[in-house]
């Protein structure tokens, strides 16, 4: 089998949904199972929702009805004839949303978030199917909750390999094209459970894993992976094959186009992954699989915005040693602060965090009890793999270096832009 997966750029309004339909055409879709995550921004509507829900405002059905609003006109689209079953299984499923806010009773906002959220790869997915059957292409649809099963671990679920292992290869008919969500599992007691950031791309893996599928292609509006992102470098290069490991290293420094969570069931299997362009599906886009590590051989950058640069030294002048090492760490930890960068001498010691949650502030009262503290937000971390001469130059033009950091493939350079 061949495992798709749309996201939602490619599926945000009816014509969208006609070229997925178009690309099938092209690519054909027999042995086909096709993993489709929530249209164009509905997860961001649907968190709006959440919030509304949680603040008790008056906004709450307002921002239901704009979640409605908008897949009743990409239904409207689609199908001429509103007496369609189509409009009448969506409705179902809003009926099912409007019932679940009005019958709460978890205070749990991760369990709520899932439950609500799941709504939207439901919907788009139930869509998707009747069109393709509108359009001569028999589906079947799954609900992928009966397939991977997770624990309790809410927005960020870990997967029961062995029991969606029976359950995907009992459920999933090979011949017929086969639609279902990205995302979304569910734990024991069937209440929907979501699988993280990327968790769509990490769908198709699953499947692909348990399947043991001939091959992943994740359907982007782009040509492939390029060396780097084209919104920041000029001359951005496609790249036409990356290796396993060269594909979770980028991943780890930062790229967005691939997670390694995606790439480890793969790589187990050394199950192929492509990354095409929804608007030239002929194309052969970029590969990711055993072999090279990099083809076309180029330096390549990754840009994260918006990091600060927290520098610690001992109050006495002592060494900073390993424990206080394993102290700071385990308060990055509780604080959730995600690392990208470490740097440290006798006396000090320099990370660079993503302060994804807010917390930076109840974290520097703590630290500054035992350490000296300097630090620097809003500033960027540019990672270059495979790099030369002419990449740092590139990177450091017109900025402040605040940090530099090299070994043998990666050069790590912290910079905030020049006043």
């Amino acid at each position: 089998m061949r495992i798709f997966k749309f996201g939602g750029a490619s599926v945000k309004d009816a014509e969208g949904i006609r070229n997925v339909y178009n690309v099938l055409q092209t690519v054909g879709f027999e042995d086909v199972l096709l993993v489709i995550s929530a249209m164009g921004k509905t997860t961001n509507a649907l968190e709006i929702v959440i919030k509304n829900y949680f603040d008790k405002s008056p906004e709450l059905q307002s921002s239901i009805q704009e979640v409605k609003k908008y897949h009743n006109q990409i239904l409207l689209d689609l199908f001429e004839d509103d007496k369609n079953l189509v409009f009448k299984e969506v409705n179902t499923l809003f009926v099912e949303l409007d019932h679940f806010i009005s019958q709460n009773k978890s205070p749990n906002y991760n369990f709520v978030y899932d439950q609500i959220v799941s709504f939207g790869e439901l919907i788009s997915t139930t869509i998707i199917s009747n069109y393709m059957g509108h359009m001569g292409i028999k589906t079947q649809w799954n609900d992928v909750r009966n397939l991977i099963k997770t624990d309790t671990n809410y927005r960020d679920a870990n997967v029961d390999w062995e029991t969606t292992q029976k359950l995907i290869s009992k459920n999933v008919k090979k011949k017929i094209l086969t639609v279902t969500q990205g995302f979304l599992g569910s734990d024991e007691n069937n209440f929907t459970t979501t699988l993280g950031r990327e968790g769509s791309d990490y769908t198709a893996a699953i499947f692909a894993y348990c399947l043991n599928a001939e091959s992943v292609t994740i359907w982007k509006d782009v040509p492939g992976v390029m060396n780097a992102d084209p919104r920041y470098f000029e001359n951005a290069r496609l790249l036409n094959q990356i290796s396993y490991r060269e594909a979770i290293e980028l991943a780890f420094y930062g790229a967005t186009v691939i997670h390694p969570k995606t790439l480890q069931p793969l790589q187990k299997k050394e199950i192929p992954l492509f990354v095409k362009s929804f608007i030239n599906p002929t194309l052969p886009g970029t590969s990711v699989s055993k072999g090279a590590d990099l083809e076309p051989h180029l330096p390549c950058f990754i840009l994260k915005k918006n990091q600060l640069l927290l520098s610690l030294s001992s109050i006495d002048f002592s060494f900073i040693m390993e424990e206080n090492i394993s102290e700071i760490f385990a308060l990055l930890h509780q604080y959730k602060m995600k690392v990208s960068l470490i740097q440290n001498s006798a006396i000090s010691f320099s990370v660079c965090i993503d302060d994804k949650f807010g917390n930076f502030t109840a974290l520097k009262s703590i630290l500054s009890k035992k350490f000296k503290i300097s630090y620097n937000e809003n500033v960027s971390l540019y990672t270059i793999r495979h790099f030369d001469e002419k990449a740092s130059q590139i990177v450091e033009k017109n900025k402040v270096v605040l940090l530099k950091q090299v070994s043998r493939e990666t050069m790590q350079i912290i910079t905030k832009e020049e006043n």
